[in-house]
């Protein structure tokens, strides 16, 4: 699991973007991936899956 900071989520239109700790690069996430709502700066764990356009966050809980 990694740890990072949800930067942005759009709970209209399902998806957002988590920053991560270790690395600082941020990851798409989209609701279906959520584990637990999410709102911005929301301390979060989270898995990488390979998405159509890169890595997806998913699995994602509230730290």
């Amino acid at each position: 699991m990694k740890n990072g900071t949800v930067k942005f989520f759009n709970e209209t239109k399902g998806f957002g973007f988590i920053k991560e700790d270790e690395s600082e690069k941020e990851f798409f996430v989209h609701v279906t991936g959520l584990v637990h709502e999410v709102r911005e700066n929301d301390r979060v764990t989270f898995e990488l899956q390979e998405g159509r356009k890169g890595l997806n966050a998913v699995n994602v809980k509230k730290a």
